[in-house]
């Protein structure tokens, strides 16, 4: 389907810029964004994905990611039934989801990597999604967020009298996306059109994950933690708990709210306090954790790291493609195309046409969906019901096509099968869905 989507992506493209007249606007789009898509996203998420493959090493190594996976087994393995309880796939995606929650999204998208990787080692059918990746997929576009924090920060950025009033409505749009998401997946993948079939697969994977498993964690056999490492870990959580404490609720030291927090309720700033403690515990837990269990963290680090370099330079192609493609549609102005024409029937419906450009632009590109979401808002006012519903539209869905070159394109993955449908399906539950609850909120 990613093959038809993209092709039909340049081509309308072309035809709608030869139209407009704005054929050197789309050949601007195309080469910027290739520029981009090197400079901008592959060479800077390469040291990201350094430092974070090589924490989810230490944390591999440590047993913590078993450990993760074993609390939430009965989900994970109803949600991934191809995938082996024991498999290190389900700690990886256990970690991305955790991530992608608080988002957490230069945590979230190398940890999301590496979870693909480990689905890679169960697939028998190379270049082939499996269902396990697609239903990750799904939920990764669906993009379950408990704080819109960057559309929080437009609206206050604009003098909102209350930005983090999308917070409710952002987080019930998202969850009716990411049930819509597993539930398409799971229709999807029994569909003739996209099922797998059945002879190999009931026994490869089986074998495959047996051997990954090893591969990842029977080679440094695991020390207990000595009764000082256990009290030195009391210390930490100790000191972290305090720090949770003093930047959320810090009138009971004396001292003032943040400004940034002062409109929010004990919830929100609870929320916002543990998006922001959550790396520096991360960056500093695994490390003193796999120490204490007698790991040489620094050596497994750095081997955890290497991989981070090999995964970008695979995706760099990927990105390139689906990122060009895009470029030239909405430098060919299809988008103001689109929105000219079903300007009536949208009114008929009850969709606000203004807020069209943002439900067509989400899916497509991330820069371009702020972009537009700061102009609604500039437009409107930071309070307006138009501002709300974007906001609540941008913090609830995702980057539908980058998620989908980047994940798919880090394991060679060509033919996505149901993938880009149950991400589509996602993002067009999540603006129904923005629409409907924010009439019911704000009006």
């Amino acid at each position: 389907m990613l093959n038809w989507i993209w092709l039909g992506l340049i081509l309308c493209a072309v035809a709608v810029g030869g139209v407009e007249g704005r054929m050197k606007d789309m050949a601007d789009g195309a080469f910027n964004m290739a520029r981009m898509a090197v400079m901008d996203l592959a060479l800077p998420l390469a040291g990201i994905m350094a430092l974070w493959l090589g924490m989810m090493r230490l944390a591999e190594r440590s047993g913590m990611v078993q450990r993760l996976a074993a609390l939430l087994r009965p989900v994970l393995t109803r949600l991934f039934p191809d995938v082996p309880a024991h498999h290190p796939a389900m700690g990886s995606m256990l970690m991305n989801i955790a991530a992608n929650m608080l988002g957490l999204s230069n945590a979230a998208t190398p940890l999301g990597l590496r979870a693909m990787k480990d689905l890679e080692n169960l697939n028998p059918r190379p270049g082939t999604a499996t269902n396990a990746m697609c239903t990750f997929l799904a939920i990764n576009t669906s993009s379950v967020q408990l704080i819109p924090v960057t559309a929080i920060a437009i609206l206050a950025i604009n003098h909102s009298t209350n930005p983090s009033a999308i917070v409710g409505t952002a987080f019930i749009a998202t969850c009716c996306a990411a049930i819509s998401a597993i539930i398409a997946v799971k229709v999807l993948e029994k569909l003739p059109m996209f099922r797998l079939s059945p002879a190999s697969f009931a026994t490869e994977p089986e074998a495959a994950g047996e051997s990954a498993a090893e591969d990842t964690t029977s080679p440094i056999p695991l020390q207990p933690i000595a009764p000082w490492g256990i009290a030195v870990l009391a210390v930490y959580f100790l000191f972290f708990a305090g720090l949770f404490l003093v930047i959320a609720f810090p009138q009971m030291f004396g001292r003032e709210l943040a400004a940034d927090m002062q409109n929010d309720s004990a919830i929100i700033r609870s929320v916002k306090t543990l998006s922001l403690l959550a790396v520096p515990m991360l960056l500093s837990f695994l490390p003193l954790y796999a120490a204490l269990r007698r790991i040489k963290v620094y050596e497994e680090f750095v081997e955890g790291a290497k991989e981070g370099f090999q995964v970008i330079i695979r995706i760099i192609p990927y990105l390139v493609a689906i990122l060009v493609a895009i470029g030239m549609f909405r430098g060919a102005g299809a988008i103001d195309l689109i929105t000219d024409k079903l300007h009536p029937v949208l009114d008929r419906i009850g969709f606000p046409p203004e807020l069209l450009p943002m439900a067509l632009i989400r899916p497509l590109s991330g820069s371009g969906a702020l972009g537009v979401f700061t102009d609604i808002v500039k437009q409107f006012g930071p309070d307006h019901l138009f501002s709300r519903t974007a906001g609540t539209m941008y913090g609830s869905s995702e980057t539908t096509f980058y998620v989908l070159a980047v994940y798919f394109g880090a394991v060679n993955i060509k033919r996505t099968r149901h993938a880009v449908l149950a991400g589509l399906t996602a993002d067009l539950v999540s603006v129904i869905a923005s629409v409907i609850i924010c009439r019911l909120v704000f009006r």
